[in-house]
């Protein structure tokens, strides 16, 4: 009786041992074992046999019984009992009902015991890996510290103490060398179920990482006193991060330097020296790309919302300071604000302003017949079109200096005869292409672009129905490591995508391809779509600015 008191304590004992060696609940190191015995007895006893183990979790005392249904006739003598034969031993039994017959406790042999050992670490190695996931799972976005365990084809494995997590070689800050037993800082950025366990995945050159680092060093960032707008980095190189204060009183960018530099430079000590710009954040889009370009100076800046598009007028001597070596600094500076920025030196720009000017005097003085010098006027007063000099208030005209009411209605008139024989031209070359009225009835599209579509063999409602909002307006796509814009057929009439799309939508609506209501029902789940994406964007910011866990 000893001996068999002290199997059962022992039993116990490897149950606490394996929980707290793999930070599992020790209910399932129990469970477990429960499994591997049911196992072992099915090979003993037939694995027809529905056998059921309990391990008592206060004495270790192991029970096995046998599941019997019972039944008006016996078919299955393994899983079946009779009704009469049930009533023998619990006269309240009905058909229907589950009866435990006993088994005796039995002796394992090796195979038993080694399949019983397989069951159990199977079933450990499991519900290790779901606690690692439940874990890991919500602190996506902090910052981890761990200890090299092994390097595979240049990806770093990290033992986090209660895991194991992965760099992969792209998240590593280049020129950076680690080798086992290396103490390693890097950023959660994704946890994923996989079919070999939940994998962690780390970066040290995502963006948040340098964020995070920041609000480790700086208290008034892990106050909430300045906030972290953007960032963009090109990793182990340089970086652009934009800070903003709440308190008037304190400067988000000093602050984040903080006394001698000593708070930037923990943070460029961690990151391998990269060069880090910090940059005050503002809600003006034009002074914000101004300060995302430092330390270049900008003289003018020119902005297009629609296209998010911004060309920065610079001195000739600041060319290259302002687009930085390889383009870095404007195209960082283009990442941390979002806009496109086209840089131009002043020389530049006077030449491409002097061509625009020179262009638009020629086409007034050959579709008005017109001087040079009523041409030139027009042009300096800011008409770009013959569209504008056709329909704007005549008023706006006739006070250019040297014009009167009267020059002015013959420069108007001159101007929508010459647009009018302009669009009749174009819709006998639309004809002359075969492009069907149809397609002519479809909003947003003017005779030059008919011509255009024609040219192009979209001739039918069917054929632009069929077109793809890339087909008309143009994309940009990467081959072999460069960027390529592949034209559109429209590119020369700078619509919008929206525009495009548009164009595209109508034409679909007008051929019966879509429907209304087929539109509203889109538009209502592109709009939940966008709710429950801001939802996600509110949590990640209320994640991002709690503290992170060193």
């Amino acid at each position: 009786m000893a001996g068999v008191s002290a199997n059962r304590l022992e039993l116990l004992q490897i149950a606490d041992a394996v929980a707290r060696e793999k930070s599992i609940d020790r209910t399932i190191v129990i469970e477990a074992m429960e499994d591997a015995i049911q196992k072992a007895a099915r090979s003993r006893y037939g694995q027809e046999t529905d056998i059921e183990a309990e391990i008592n979790p206060k004495t270790g005392e192991t029970r096995l019984n046998r599941r019997l249904q019972v039944v008006e006739t016996i078919e299955d003598i393994s899983k079946e009992i009779s009704l009469e034969m049930a009533r023998d031993r619990n006269p309240a039994a009905e058909v229907g009902d589950i009866i435990l017959d006993p088994l005796p406790p039995m002796e394992y042999g090796r195979v038993a015991a080694q399949n019983a050992k397989q069951v159990i670490v199977q079933k450990v190695r499991d519900a290790e890996r779901e606690r690692q996931y439940e874990e890991y799972k919500d602190r996506i976005s902090e910052i981890v510290n761990g200890s090299v365990k092994r390097v595979e084809y240049g990806n770093v494995v990290v033992d986090l103490g209660r895991g194991e997590a992965v760099v992969r070689r792209d998240e590593l800050i280049p020129r950076e060398n680690y080798r086992y037993g290396d103490r390693i800082r890097a950023y959660i950025y994704d946890v994923r179920r996989e079919p070999r366990g939940p994998q962690i995945f780390l970066s040290r050159t995502h963006p948040q990482f340098m964020a995070k680092l920041f609000t480790m060093e700086v208290p008034e960032i892990y106050d909430g006193i300045i906030e972290i707008r953007a960032v963009a980095r090109d990793p182990g190189s340089r970086a652009k991060i934009a800070v903003l204060s709440n308190d008037s009183s304190i400067d988000p960018v000093g602050a984040c330097v903080g006394m001698r530099g000593s708070r930037v430079q923990a943070v460029v000590n961690e990151l391998q020296g990269e060069k880090i710009d910090i940059i005050p954040w503002s809600p003006d889009a034009a002074t914000f790309v101004v300060n995302a370009l430092q330390p270049a100076e900008v003289v003018k800046v020119v902005l297009d919302e629609d296209a998010q598009r911004i060309e920065v007028v610079v001195p000739d001597d600041q060319l290259s300071l302002a687009i930085g070596r390889r383009g870095q600094n404007v195209r960082l500076a283009s990442q941390l604000t979002g806009w496109d920025i086209d840089i131009l030196t002043e020389a530049e720009e006077s030449e491409r302003r002097q061509k625009e000017f020179t262009d638009r005097t020629e086409i007034f003085m050959s579709a008005l017949n017109v001087d040079e010098v009523v041409g030139q006027l027009l042009a300096s007063e800011g008409f770009t079109s013959l569209e504008e000099v056709a329909y704007v208030e005549i008023d706006e005209i006739a006070s250019i200096e040297g014009f009167d009411d009267e020059t002015a209605s013959e420069i108007q008139l001159r101007a929508r005869d010459y647009l009018e024989a302009l669009e009749a031209e174009l819709d006998a070359k639309r004809r002359e292409l075969g492009v069907e009225d149809t397609v002519k009835e479809v909003p947003g599209l003017s005779n030059a672009m008919l011509v255009a579509l024609g040219s192009d063999d979209v001739k039918t409602l069917e054929d632009l129905a069929g077109c793809a909002t890339d087909d008309l307006i143009g994309y940009v796509e990467r081959v072999d490591g460069e960027t390529r814009r592949e034209p559109g057929i429209l590119d020369d009439f700078d619509l919008s995508r929206e525009e495009a799309e548009a164009i595209v939508v109508a034409a679909r609506l007008k051929a019966g391809w879509i429907t209304e209501a087929d539109l509203a029902a889109a538009q209502a789940e592109e709009d939940e779509d966008e709710a429950t994406e801001d939802e996600s964007d509110e949590t990640a910011a209320t994640d991002a600015a709690a503290p992170a866990d060193a």
